[in-house]
């Protein structure tokens, strides 16, 4: 089947060809057949125009029931970036028929000032916790159970913690059919045997089902705000990903679909360990040159850490997509990393004491992200190739000086 609009559709006969448009269906047989094979197989049939009528029947039928079957889609995830991305879901699907008009939402349920945060959502269309001031539309629908929300989904969007996939892959394992499709807004990695594990392995291999990626520079209160950004797909099914940028892309939220999904998906995640970086510098006040001179040599290990973990192959170009040096660029100067990063320079407190008191829940990716690269760079003997990363880690979990990050810029491989 070629895309999922039906505009073309693989309609295989006994000759193993297709059918390249529905208006092909109904003159549709196999080539050097001639009708004679149909009346053979339907031989109570008196006449072509009688076997015609039948096919036209059915062919009508089908079409009916493929109109009568929009993708519904799930978001798994509610948190931020979540929400935003539902807003833009929920006012899509209602311009394409193609897609359910119903979005279901699955969020974990807690209590904000005496109500359930379901019941925010679904009454007062607005995820006041973890994106106030922005109405979601009305039909999104907050489902607390998450086997209800993903059961019936025929497109699943993950968008939560990255710490925190495995658990959800484990619970809806066997209760998504089998025919879905999913794409992961998950920044961050996690560690296998052979060292680099990406989040969209963990659920492929999980849940048995194609998975894309999106990253891009996307604060998420500017995206649901509806101010200009572009983003990144990488799918390593084109179609794929296409159909997700159908559902996702707007005027003002720019989509560029690219195959080299593994970099793409990096890209996301090792962004954060560089912000990280990034704010520490302005903690310690150190100035905009050297700000750049860490997003410069972050996205040197970036490319570098790419290169040799990545099963597949990397292309430089994905770097100068908006999932690379663009949203390495926001992140630095807009983010949450960046923002907690200053704090724990300023204040002395540990990263988990100001992701609960300034994250108001969400959690922090960058430091995390940063431990599990560090783990994997030193299972192969390759901490001294990635002095940043490796500076990042030590300064957040080991009690290195946040002032030695200007020692590991100045002898960093890249100068030497």
């Amino acid at each position: 089947m070629e895309g999922r609009s039906g505009a073309a559709i693989g309609l295989g006969g006994p000759s193993g060809r297709g059918v390249s448009s529905g208006a092909a269906l109904g003159s549709w047989r196999p080539a050097g057949w001639g009708w004679g094979w149909a009346r053979r197989l339907l031989w109570p049939l008196e006449t072509v125009g009688a076997l015609a009528a039948v096919g036209a029947a059915r062919v009508a039928s089908w079409s009916w029931a493929m109109a009568a079957a929009p993708l519904r889609v799930c978001i798994v995830g509610s948190g931020n970036w979540g929400s935003a991305v539902a807003k833009i879901i929920g006012n899509n699907v209602k311009k394409h028929q193609k897609f359910a008009p119903m979005v279901k939402m699955w969020v974990f349920e807690e209590t904000v000032n005496g109500r359930k945060l379901t019941d925010i959502i679904n009454n007062d269309h607005e995820n006041v916790k973890y994106l106030p001031g922005h109405k979601l539309p009305e039909n999104v629908i907050a489902v607390p159970s998450l086997s209800d929300a993903v059961g019936d989904a025929d497109l699943l969007v993950f968008v939560i913690p990255h710490q925190f996939i495995h658990r959800i892959c484990d619970e809806i394992t066997g209760r998504v059919p089998k025919k879905a499709l999913g794409i992961t807004l998950i920044k961050g990695i996690d560690e296998g045997p052979e060292g680099l594990k990406l989040i969209s392995d963990i659920i492929r291999e999980k849940m048995g089902i194609d998975i894309s990626v999106l990253m891009g520079a996307n604060i998420a209160n500017e995206v649901a705000a509806g101010k200009f950004c572009e983003t990144t797909i990488g799918s390593k099914v084109m179609e794929n990903g296409l159909l997700f940028k159908e559902l996702l892309q707007t005027p003002n939220f720019r989509i560029t679909v690219v195959a080299d999904a593994d970099t793409v998906e990096l890209c996301g995640a090792l962004k954060n360990i560089v912000a990280v970086g990034a704010g520490f510098c302005d903690g310690l006040g150190c100035g905009d040159n050297t700000k750049a001179a860490v997003i410069r040599l972050g996205l040197m290990e970036m490319i570098a850490f790419a290169k040799i973990f990545c099963k597949g192959q990397v292309s430089t170009a994905t770097f100068l997509e908006s999932c690379g040096v663009a949203d390495l660029i926001t992140t630095c100067y807009g983010g949450r990393n960046r923002r907690i990063a200053e704090a724990f320079v300023k204040t002395g407190k540990t990263i988990e004491e100001l992701e609960k008191d300034m994250l108001n829940g969400q959690k922090l990716q960058g430091p995390q992200t940063s431990a599990e690269v560090y783990r994997i760079l030193k299972q192969k003997g390759l901490l001294d190739k990635f002095p940043l990363f490796t500076a990042v880690y030590q300064i957040c979990y080991e009690g290195r000086p946040v002032q030695e990050m200007l020692s590991c810029l100045q002898s960093h491989p890249e100068h030497i």
